[in-house]
């Protein structure tokens, strides 16, 4: 692994002078003046893209902007986003999602996003981090060890509705928000039969119980809140945001500070609880239009009340786009870490990315460019679930007692490449190694739309 961490900060590194070279030697490009966009614009693609966590995703999104006036390209009236796709290892996304950015009176702005999601095998590897011991060998066949290639895993289906209204406060570039979500969640054991479903008898999976199963039946997981439940809440927030666009920032700010509270008289189940999410992201233009170092710090935690433990990889923000939110670990959080991996009461995240526009030009009327990034993401849980410490101590094969009072540092780095279009639409191909082979030892692919932050 010290192999592969070497690898992976010399190739950063390459990156960063190789952008310092060919800033100071001037690199050829063919750079045609941008044209403005008026009126709508439609898009109507394919989603194919690639997760290392979900496998490939297949299905479609349509897209549509308004960018008539009042609204300024590369700003929009209103947004609407439709998105149906599948993923091969057993994910679904069914996504509806609206922006009213320039449309209301009094500069107010809308949102609303409904989605259904399905997860056939829902990455769990336990709580608090190291704390929770990730042996490869309980999913390795070949291993004498081996229990079942699902064995840090269990279903999970999920709806979800959410609504925020946001508006202007008295000082320049301050914003309050206010919100409601309402979420119902099912959670259950893997589905073995449906998963053995037309496989030979030697790569059926074994029926046996999976760290789920275990969690469950130690009470680290309650018998109540065990099959999930209804979770709805409401939410207030604080904004700064001074960017220069909102989708693909060059230069800037944006903080936010988010309180949700889940109280139990609000139909909930199980929930009851107050969180506080805070995030800072910062972008800077060290060359105009050709490279920007940007950085986001986030903390969440819970200051009040228990979090149901389907809840407590959900990642607060005031406001997103994004269906997958899960915990850290993965495409949207620490790439190259394995989805999940860190879950706790409260956690730490803080990601790095150095982006280089390398060529820019107009095809058929819209406005595109390439970009090349080199990144290092990190996060650890600062906030411990409870877990007995007598069953930490007794089970080593489930737990490191080592790590039982502090989580470390769950880091990794790696290169993305980007396809940008009309600065709103990016394709975005990133590629992760972790540096402790307890995130993980084959590293994390991932394809997908819009940058990580």
């Amino acid at each position: 692994m010290n192999t592969l961490k070497n690898y992976a900060c010399i190739a950063v590194l390459l990156l960063i002078c190789s952008v310092i070279t060919a800033q100071e030697g001037g690199v050829e490009e063919s750079i045609k003046k941008e044209k403005e966009k008026t009126g709508f614009s439609f898009g109507v693609l394919p989603t194919i893209t690639f997760d290392a966590d979900l496998g490939f995703q297949y299905g479609g999104v349509i897209n549509v902007y308004d960018y008539r006036k009042p609204a300024q390209y590369p700003d929009y009236r209103q947004m609407w986003k439709m998105e149906i796709s599948r993923f091969t290892k057993g994910s679904g996304i069914n996504q509806l999602y609206y922006d009213a950015k320039n449309m209301l009176p009094h500069r107010l702005r809308l949102l609303a996003n409904v989605a259904y999601l399905t997860e056939q095998r829902l990455d769990f590897f336990g709580f608090n981090g190291y704390q929770s011991y990730f042996n490869p060998n309980f999913i390795d066949d070949t291993s004498p060890d081996y229990i079942t290639r699902v064995f840090y895993g269990h279903a999970r289906k999920q709806f979800r509705f959410n609504s925020e209204l946001i508006g202007h406060l008295p000082w320049n570039n301050v914003y309050w928000l206010g919100g409601i979500g309402i979420f119902h969640t099912n959670v259950a054991t893997i589905d073995i039969a449906e998963l053995n479903r037309g496989e030979a008898d030697d790569t059926k999976l074994p029926d046996v119980p999976t760290l789920y199963d275990i969690y469950v039946e130690w009470n680290i997981i309650a018998e109540h809140e065990k099959d999930g439940g209804f979770t709805n809440h409401v939410k207030a927030a604080v904004l700064y945001d001074t960017r220069d666009r909102e989708a693909n920032p060059s230069r800037g700010m944006w903080a936010e500070a988010v309180l949700v509270y889940a109280p139990q008289f609000f139909f909930n189940t199980t929930a009851n609880y107050w969180k506080l999410s805070a995030t800072f992201r910062h972008y800077l233009t060290l060359f105009p239009d050709k490279l920007t170092f940007a950085y986001r710090l986030m903390y969440q935690g819970t200051i009040g009340g228990h979090t149901p433990f389907y809840m407590q990889p959900f990642m607060i923000n005031a406001y997103t786009s994004v269906t997958k939110l899960d915990g850290l670990g993965g495409a949207k959080s620490i790439r190259g870490v394995m989805r999940n991996r860190v879950v706790g009461d409260g956690f730490a995240l803080g990601n790095a990315e150095l982006r280089w526009k390398v060529f820019r030009t107009v095809i058929a009327k819209q406005n595109f460019y390439m970009a090349l990034n080199g990144f290092y993401d990190a996060g650890m849980v600062v906030q411990q679930i409870k877990v007995p410490k007598s069953l930490v101590l007794s089970e080593p094969d489930y737990f490191n007692a080592k790590y039982f009072y502090n989580d470390g540092l769950h880091s990794a780095a790696g290169l993305g490449l980007r396809a940008v279009l009309n600065e709103n639409f990016i394709l975005a191909i990133d590629y992760g190694l972790p540096f402790n082979p307890q995130d993980g030892n084959k590293g994390g692919l991932y394809i997908s739309i819009g940058n990580l932050f």
